[in-house]
């Protein structure tokens, strides 16, 4: 892996270390048109799945930091930082900033390093919500993601419950 320095493009950046990949459940779709129900004080908890391709924006060591858009459930910027801590873990942060505010993760993982990609996959919780998120709540979300050799590109998803 190379060291690469891009300039930030008007994204959000993010908190901590992350996640993400594929998944298919149904859910009730959460946008910016949403923002009023989520920051609502009758809690009510919804599924999501989320997806993001995102982009090396810069490389420390063992920890990427990426940026892209999230599609799916709640869509919008995403950034991503993903830490390898070991040979077979990681950790990471996602934060997903939707219209109206931001949702920000963090979870722990495993990893696999293979031929052209490594995979990694996990569980996150819901750190803080800002804005019309500035109630959402979750646990024992999943992610899975996979990282480009050539070029440290993630592909990610997210699933799980939240509620606000």
């Amino acid at each position: 892996m190379r060291y690469q320095t891009r300039k930030r493009t008007g994204l959000v950046t993010l908190a901590t270390v992350a996640v993400l990949l594929a998944t298919t459940v149904a859910a009730e779709p959460v946008g910016a048109n949403d923002a009023k129900a989520l920051s609502s004080h009758t809690a009510r908890a919804f599924s999501i799945s989320d997806r993001g391709q995102l982009r090396l924006i810069r490389k420390h060591g063992f920890t990427l930091y990426e940026q892209g858009t999230a599609s799916g459930t709640i869509r919008g910027a995403i950034t991503v930082t993903l830490k390898i801590v070991s040979s077979s873990s990681v950790t990471v942060a996602v934060t997903i900033s939707p219209g109206g505010g931001s949702i920000s993760g963090y979870g722990t993982g495993s990893y696999h390093k293979g031929e052209t990609a490594a995979s990694f996959s996990g569980s996150l919780s819901v750190s803080r919500g800002s804005g019309s998120y500035e109630h959402a709540q979750g646990s024992g979300l999943r992610f899975s993601g996979t990282i480009a050799r050539s070029n440290d590109a993630i592909a990610v998803s997210v699933s799980g419950s939240l509620s606000d």
